[in-house]
């Protein structure tokens, strides 16, 4: 009885101490990560549709924040961090998201100066919600092409399937990387493309 009861113990410690040492490095890489300090919005941000893409960029902060595929995205510190929501919650996420390839890096000089690869840039700004809930449809639909061309007058239409790529290299906002999961610390999966995130 003895023997059986030492050799249940032993098993035990083979079993659940690989898994505790596990949980300590997963633990310690994602303490280690830190989140970014909040941005303080006097009211909900407006989001203005970046031309000849479905990205939302909130204008009117002096840091990059983006609406895309359901989420809210941010660089700091040469990382990304993402959120379901525009002012709190950012999450960890260790690499660049996707969409930021299309974001020329003058967009916010494009702005200010009201134009777009030299036309007249009309851009509509959309409350933070209208944006939250419609953007599955606009882009499925193709609703920016249609409604005004983005708002930019005479500028030919594109197809979203043809829009430049922009290789930052080491002038542009972070990369990402760094240690951590592709899932951020609260765990959403390495979904960057709306999927898994329904209309609100």
């Amino acid at each position: 009885m003895k023997k059986l009861f030492v050799k249940i113990i032993f098993l035990a410690l083979a079993v659940f101490l690989p898994s505790l040492a596990m949980a300590e490095v997963d633990v310690r890489v994602n303490v280690n990560i830190p989140l970014p300090p909040p941005i303080i919005f006097p009211a909900p941000p407006e989001v203005v549709v970046i031309p000849q893409t479905y990205v939302y960029a909130v204008p009117d902060v002096d840091v990059d924040v983006f609406f895309y595929g359901g989420w809210w995205w941010r660089p700091w510190e040469g990382r990304w961090y993402r959120s379901s929501y525009y002012d709190r919650d950012w999450a960890y996420y260790d690499r660049t998201p996707t969409f930021y390839r299309q974001v020329p890096p003058g967009w916010r000089k494009d702005y200010k100066d009201r134009r777009w690869k030299g036309y007249e840039w009309d851009e509509r700004r959309i409350p933070y919600r209208d944006a939250e809930k419609n953007w599955r449809g606009w882009k499925r639909n193709k609703h920016w092409e249609k409604e005004n061309n983005w708002g930019v007058k005479g500028m030919d239409r594109r197809p979203t399937g043809q829009q430049k790529k922009f290789n930052r290299g080491n002038d542009g906002p972070p990369r990402g990387g760094g240690p951590g999961n592709k899932s951020g610390s609260r765990g959403y999966g390495g979904m960057d493309k709306g999927q898994g995130k329904g209309n609100r």
